[in-house]
């Protein structure tokens, strides 16, 4: 038989049951909201601690390079070269936010298939030319062919190709005349040595996206550069060239003298270590 007081028990807990559905499905859909197109909403996992943004992905504020070649587009920091305007040297946009040593640098790039780019680091600038840089360089373009290697941007040229893991050989005498040209032959520094293989370039190329989205992550410590692209090691050096070698400077991005081209960066975090 049930009473008036069951009845009320079970009416006072549907009415509790309900509201508290209620308010699940609207905290749901409340983070299913998505932000308006001017809102840049930048999500770390739990690994991601210790990094910091530094593009807000609206404006070029902290970044220095020459408002010809660099805009931010949809969220993007993108470097794009037109027929109008076509390159007689590779031009960088730096961050003016200090000279990083010991770090970690997180980022997305997506690049045309025409495209020549790269991520420079212990980088110091060129009097001679503007928005020049001078240093270590990832390697990124759009045919992949190189993407993932250490290149030397005006400097000693490639330290290791993608897959290999190399020693960059001590260079003790700076006073050496042509030292530096001395060991540059086809594009390559010859004062270095393999010491371990990461895998097949082809193999590994294939594990970077065409004109899509691929994320870089950059170790760098001490006198040892590794570079990842979608969590795969890529390059690793380990620079023992004393003369040569620097252990901290500018960081910044590459457009490259070429054919027109469009290249993008987004969810830029660096992490000093």
């Amino acid at each position: 038989m049930k009473t008036k007081k069951n009845i009320f028990n079970r009416t006072v807990i549907s009415v509790l049951t309900l509201g508290l559905l209620i308010g699940l499905q609207s905290c749901k859909e409340k983070k299913e909201e998505k932000p308006g197109d001017d809102t840049k909403v930048v999500t770390f996992s739990p690994d991601e601690e210790g990094f910091t943004p530094i593009f807000d992905g609206k404006t070029l504020d902290g970044w220095k390079g020459d408002p010809k070649y660099w805009s931010v587009e949809d969220g993007n920091l993108t470097g794009k070269v037109t027929p109008e305007t076509l390159l007689k040297s590779n031009t960088f946009i730096t961050w003016e936010g200090g000279e990083p040593g010991d770090f970690e640098l997180k980022l997305e790039f997506r690049i045309a298939e025409t495209g020549n780019s790269g991520i420079n680091y212990r980088s110091e600038p060129i009097d001679t030319i503007p928005y020049a840089l001078r240093g270590y360089q990832a390697d990124i373009d759009g045919k992949n062919r190189y993407t993932g290697q250490n290149y030397e941007e005006k400097k000693r040229a490639t330290l290791a190709y993608r897959g290999e893991k190399v020693q960059i050989n001590s260079q003790d005498n700076p006073d050496v005349p042509g030292s530096m040209g001395a060991n540059v032959a086809n594009n390559c520094w010859q004062s270095r040595a393999i010491i371990g293989s990461l895998g097949d370039s082809d193999a590994l190329k294939t594990k970077i996206k065409a004109e899509d989205w691929n994320d870089a992550h950059l170790i760098i410590k001490g006198n040892r550069l590794q570079h990842y692209v979608n969590g795969i090691l890529m390059s690793d050096v380990t620079d023992n060239d004393l003369v040569n070698r620097k252990m901290s400077g500018k960081l910044g991005v590459q457009v490259h003298v070429g054919p027109p081209m469009k290249v993008e960066y987004r969810n830029i975090r660096l992490k000093n270590l």
